[in-house]
């Protein structure tokens, strides 16, 4: 096993054919968009790497990713409501990752939470536990949904279960998500990093050029699919940014506490 690249906030080691990428800011792991152009960067690298065949996303800690890390606006990494810093936005970096080339399996322990149910959906296959929970949890803070799941989440598990999760916010445990095709593997969490190689190294066993053509083939268009839709996710956040019901999520997330909407 070789380390790959040099990260802040990632771990990337190639073994054989495989990639094993570790996010490594347990034990919630909240993204930025530092954290995000970081795997974006890691992907682009291993596209260009000949000996990676496919790559395992996995995380340390409790949960695989917890959402963003809205912060305090005192540091560049941290994220206002709309995850913008003040250099970019992290929809950039999103794109970014769903334009990659290499077949990805995503290790799913824990809560995978608003942006970060958008980052569970980067890969081809998401292996998952029983103690996973998957939430777009938006609509609770006050908020539209981003990171492209309104066309991801959709064209994985269908507009009725995606409108469902939407609209209420409600957590997803490990079984209901194999049953609704929001996962492909339910293993006990013990066995989940295992059972992700193990489906990475099978896929890594098929011929290369074959399998990077029939990915390309099955997911043409996907990047400009999840472009136009941060596009759109972005202006409606924006608006909703503003009003007191975002303000009311917000505070209510940090206190703890069921929010009192009221409608502007």
């Amino acid at each position: 096993m070789t380390s790959f690249g040099n990260f802040d906030d990632i771990a990337v080691d190639l073994d054989g054919n495989v990639a094993l990428m570790e996010i490594q800011r347990p034990p919630h792991n909240f993204f930025d968009m530092n954290l995000i152009a970081q795997l974006a960067d890691a992907c682009e690298d291993l596209d260009e790497e000949p000996n990676c065949r496919a790559i395992v996303l996995a995380a340390q800690g409790k949960s695989f990713c917890a959402g963003a890390n809205f912060g305090d606006g005192s540091d560049d990494k941290k994220l206002d409501g709309a995850g913008r810093t003040r250099s970019g936005h992290l929809y950039e970096e999103a794109v970014r990752l769903f334009g990659t080339r290499t077949p990805i399996v995503g290790a799913i322990q824990g809560a995978a939470i608003g942006g970060g149910l958008g980052l569970a959906l980067v890969p081809d296959f998401r292996v998952v536990c029983p103690e996973a929970r998957f939430s777009a949890n938006f609509t609770r803070l006050g908020f539209h949904p981003g990171f492209g799941l309104t066309h991801t989440l959709p064209a994985l598990i269908g507009q009725q279960n995606a409108a469902l999760m939407m609209y209420t916010g409600r957590r997803i445990k490990g079984e209901e998500a194999l049953a609704m095709g929001l996962a492909d593997i339910l293993v006990p969490m013990d066995e989940l990093r295992g059972a992700a190689m193990e489906l990475a190294t099978e896929i890594a066993q098929s011929a290369p050029l074959g399998v990077v053509e029939t990915r390309a083939t099955l997911r043409s268009g996907l990047a400009d699919r999840v472009r136009a839709a941060t596009d759109h996710e972005l202006m409606i956040q924006d608006r909703l940014r503003q009003t007191d019901d975002f303000r009311e999520g917000i505070a209510a997330m940090s206190e703890r506490r069921l929010p009192n909407f009221v409608g502007h």
